[in-house]
């Protein structure tokens, strides 16, 4: 049954879309809040990673502890890995899964350079953002692509504006280890 079906069995029609218009702007006042603090998170960390140059990115950010390059790397993959999961394309740069989330730093002699990770780093982030800004506010209430549509049933909170919350954790966390590392410079 779709909303107007609804909407013309309610004996009061107003009320009906008095609650379902602030419904979904309560929708859409919670996805602004969140995509705006992933776009904060995002933002404050590319400046840590451009202020670094690529000296600077090998050293750890405490002692023993991972470099600012896997960290760049680690980001990078989970962001890249970001694309499927919330069902906007495929992965443009699966060689770093095993490099960077297979792997801890160091266990891995052979990654990429520096500059191509900032040139990875910088792409699929712009990718994701403009994917992110261009979901309509109830499509991020969607299932995500590691549920199914059964399960999605038993529990929606597995939704894609859930694994963006969840990735803006995550980015903060690591920001903070970069924080430690630009702390010493």
């Amino acid at each position: 049954m779709d909303v107007s079906s609804i909407v013309c069995l309610m004996p009061n029609n107003f009320l009906f879309l008095y609650l379902f218009k602030n419904y979904k702007m309560n929708n859409e006042l919670l996805v602004k809040m969140i995509t705006d603090s992933w776009q904060k998170q995002l933002t404050a960390t590319n400046k840590i990673f451009d202020d670094l140059s690529d000296e600077e990115l090998m050293d750890e950010v405490s002692p023993g502890r991972n470099r600012a390059i896997y960290l760049l790397g680690h980001l990078t993959a989970v962001h890249d890995r970001m694309l499927p999961l919330l069902r906007f394309e495929e992965a443009r740069y699966p060689e770093l899964k095993p490099v960077f989330l297979d792997s801890p730093d160091k266990a891995v002699e052979a990654i990429p350079s520096a500059s191509q990770l900032r040139q990875q780093w910088n792409e699929v982030n712009e990718t994701l953002s403009n994917h992110i800004k261009n979901l309509p506010a109830d499509d991020w209430f969607t299932r995500h692509a590691n549920i199914s549509e059964e399960d999605f049933m038993k529990e929606p909170h597995r939704n894609r504006l859930n694994v963006l919350l969840d990735r803006a954790v995550h980015l903060s966390n690591h920001r903070g280890q970069l924080l430690l590392l630009k702390k010493k410079m």
